[in-house]
């Protein structure tokens, strides 16, 4: 197998290329639906699918098939901005091209393995065993490719871009992470509004806000969008600006990062190296020189810049599933 064409959407982008397998040299690439198009007049051996939530059955790079599809579909629920823009996606290109093979490449895979004091929720059990809760973990993609890039074997490292996380790896394997049984857990992200007290949730509810108001509060109006008042969600903006809600945001969105860093790496037995990746984490140093001023009690720790390349990742998951 020589060519692979990855797609990896996001909740309203699309991150799209052609790989030459052998070198994972990218031969043509597409940021939108109507680009791709031009992809599809390349020759492709296989089609490699991020999917965000693999949901409780989807623990590994698979196959697609129709029982696979059905199970892409019973995730949409659990990541309601990704799951179905990516099934759309899968169905769309399977009728494109129905005669390669097509690949899903769960977010959730590279957390599969967590310790169960990592993994396991404090809720009651018969929750936890009837509905299958459990901290499912996202960016896999990202997080697998970092292990792949950097040479230590205990990683403290943080996705940062539209949506954030960060995990805690040793010896290529997540003990840890941010980022729990749905996208909307951890660090405040562009949009989104990260961990929030449950009971805030619940008394929002009773002062009589919908279910409605109250997801797309949390899903599309929080973040750095909320914290700058409905200023930006875009940290280059952000950084830009001489607003003091910008300022602010960006200074909640840096001490919010740092906690959770810090918090997380209880979960190593040390930190040889702290890895920034995502597009904010690769390309804003201002933000990463904020998130690193809060971290001084970790002490004296390699710092590595990672750029973000799911796309490739994608293309060895889906060469792995072809084995």
């Amino acid at each position: 197998m020589s060519t692979v064409l990855t797609i990896n959407p996001g909740s309203s982008s699309l991150q799209a290329e052609v790989v030459d397998a052998s070198s994972e040299r990218v031969l043509a690439r597409a940021e939108s639906e109507a680009e791709l198009d031009d992809l599809l007049e390349h020759d492709v051996d296989a089609v490699g699918h991020r999917l965000v939530h693999g949901g409780p059955e989807l623990l590994a790079p698979t196959v697609v098939d129709d029982s696979v599809v059905e199970l892409v579909r019973d995730a949409c629920s659990l990541a309601p901005l990704h799951v179905p823009v990516s099934l759309k996606l899968l169905s769309a290109l399977r009728d494109r091209l129905p005669d390669v093979p097509h690949v899903v490449c769960p977010d959730t895979a590279f957390h599969r393995d967590l310790p169960e004091v990592a993994a396991t929720w404090a809720v009651p059990e018969s929750w936890r065993t009837r509905f299958r809760l459990r901290r499912y973990g996202f960016h896999g993609l990202s997080y697998a490719w970092v292990a792949s890039r950097v040479d230590a074997p205990n990683v403290l490292a943080a996705h940062l871009g539209g949506g954030c996380s960060v995990c805690a790896i040793e010896n290529g394997r997540s003990v840890d992470t941010s980022m729990g049984f749905t996208p909307l857990d951890g660090v405040p992200m562009a949009k989104r509004s990260g961990s929030v007290d449950p009971g805030m949730v619940l008394w929002l509810l009773e002062q009589g806000l919908t279910l409605d108001e109250v997801r797309d509060g949390l899903y599309r109006e929080s973040g750095l969008l909320g914290l700058s008042g409905g200023l930006s969600d875009d940290t280059r903006e952000l950084v830009a600006s001489d607003d003091p809600k910008a300022a602010f945001a960006l200074a909640v969105f840096a001490h919010r990062v740092s906690r959770e860093l810090a918090a997380t790496a209880v979960s190593l037995r040390r930190v040889d190296a702290l890895v920034f990746t995502g597009e904010i984490g690769w390309d804003q140093p201002e933000v990463r020189e904020a998130v690193l001023a809060g971290l001084g009690i970790l002490g004296d720790v390699p710092v590595h810049v990672v750029k973000p390349e799911e796309n490739l990742q994608i293309c060895r998951e889906t060469l792995r599933a072809l084995r």
